[in-house]
C-alpha cells in the first residue's frame, strides 16, 4: 500500500516541478528583462502566460506536503526538523512571491511597481534554490530519523545541497523559457519568441554543464546516491540526457511545441531517476519505506481519497490549461 502512495506522491511532485517550476523560472526572466520600459513587453508576456495558472500550480505542493505528512509521518517530522532553515525560506518565498505578483498589477506608481517586481523576481529565484538544497540534503542522506539529531545548517549547506539548488534554479528557468517560446509565437510576438529561444538554449547548455559537474560532486559528497544513479537508475539518467540534447536540437529548429514535450520528459527522467536511486529508502540508509510508512488503517483510506481526488482534479486542471493555450486569433504560422 505504501508503494502505491509513493507513486501518487511522485506524480504530484513531478507535476509541481513541471508546472510550478516553470512559474518560478519565469521570475528569473522577469528579473533579467531590463528596465521598466525596455522589459515591459517581456513582463507582460510572462504575466499573461502564468497569471491564470500560477495559483493552481501550487496545488501540487500542498498535495505533496499532505501526502507525506499523512503517509510517512516519521520522515515528514525528521525532514521538517532538520531542514527547518531552507524550508522556512521556501515558505516565505512562496508567500512573498505570490503577494508581490498580485500587488504589482494593482499599483500604478512606478517605484511601487519596481519594488513588487523585484520582490516577485528575487523570491522566484531564491525559493527553488532552497527547495533544491533540501532535496540535496535528503538525497545525500543527511536527514537523521531522530528529531534533534540533525544538523540544521550543515545538513543542506553542502556541495550536494548547493548542487541541488543550482540545478533547481536552472531547470525551472529552462522550462520557463521553453514554455514561453510557444506562448510568444502563438500570440504573434515573434521577436519575443526569439529572445526566449536564445535564453532556453543558453540555460539548457548551462543546466547540462551543471549536471555533468554534479557527477563528481555526488561521487565525493553522496557516494550512495552516486552508486545508485550510476546503477539501477542509469537508464533513466541516460534517457534524460538524450532528451535534453534533443530539446536543444528542437529549439534550434524552432519546433516550440515539440520541445515542450522533450524538455518536460528530460526533467521527468531526472526526477524518476532520483526516485529509483532512493528506493527502497526514505531517508539515507536508516529509514526504509516500510519502516517509515503509516499503518495500513491510514494508508487504505488515503489511497481511496487519492484516487477520487485524481479523478476530480486532473480533468479540471487539463481544462484550465487547455483554455489558456488556445487564445483567439492565434497565428501559429508566424516564425521569428
Amino acid at each position: 500500500m505504501a508503494q502505491i502512495v509513493l507513486v501518487f506522491l511522485w506524480v504530484g511532485i513531478t507535476a509541481y516541478v513541471l508546472f510550478g517550476g516553470a512559474d518560478f523560472g519565469a521570475g528569473l526572466w522577469d528579473l533579467l528583462a531590463g528596465g521598466a520600459e525596455q522589459g515591459k513587453r517581456e513582463r507582460a508576456r510572462i504575466e499573461h502566460s502564468i497569471g491564470p495558472v500560477w495559483e493552481a500550480n501550487h496545488v501540487w505542493l500542498i498535495f505533496a506536503l499532505v501526502v507525506v505528512w499523512t503517509a510517512f509521518p516519521t520522515a515528514f517530522a525528521a525532514v521538517m526538523a532538520t531542514l527547518s532553515i531552507p524550508l522556512t525560506a521556501v515558505a516565505f518565498g512562496v508567500i512573498l512571491r505570490g503577494s508581490a505578483f498580485a500587488f504589482r498589477k494593482s499599483v500604478t506608481e512606478l517605484p511601487l511597481q519596481r519594488l513588487f517586481g523585484a520582490s516577485f523576481a528575487l523570491s522566484s529565484v531564491v525559493t527553488p534554490f532552497f527547495l533544491g538544497t533540501a532535496a540535496g540534503a535528503i538525497a545525500s542522506g543527511r536527514v537523521p530519523t531522530t528529531i534533534g539529531e540533525g544538523d540544521v545548517l550543515h545538513s543542506w549547506f553542502t556541495p550536494s545541497g548547493v548542487l541541488g539548488g543550482a540545478l533547481a534554479v536552472g531547470v525551472c528557468s529552462y522550462l520557463a523559457a521553453v514554455y514561453l517560446c510557444a506562448d510568444a509565437r502563438r500570440s504573434g510576438e515573434g521577436d519575443l519568441a526569439a529572445r526566449f529561444r536564445q535564453r532556453a538554449l543558453l540555460m539548457g547548455v548551462l543546466v547540462g554543464l551543471i549536471a555533468l559537474g554534479g557527477i563528481e560532486v555526488l561521487h565525493q559528497d553522496a557516494p550512495r546516491m552516486f552508486d545508485r544513479l550510476t546503477g539501477p537508475a542509469l537508464p533513466l539518467i541516460f534517457a534524460s540526457g538524450a532528451l535534453g540534447l534533443a530539446s536543444l536540437v528542437l529549439l534550434q529548429m524552432r519546433r516550440y511545441l515539440a520541445v515542450r514535450v522533450s524538455a518536460a520528459l528530460a526533467v521527468v527522467g531526472v526526477l524518476w531517476g532520483w526516485a529509483v536511486a532512493q528506493y527502497p529508502m526514505l531517508l539515507g540508509t536508516h529509514l526504509s519505506i516500510d519502516e517509515g510508512a503509516a499503518p495500513a488503517s491510514t494508508l487504505r483510506p488515503l489511497v481511496v481519497c487519492l484516487a477520487a481526488g485524481t479523478a476530480l482534479l486532473v480533468p479540471s486542471l487539463l481544462l484550465l490549461y487547455g483554455m489558456f493555450q488556445s487564445e483567439p486569433g492565434e497565428d501559429a504560422r508566424i516564425q521569428p
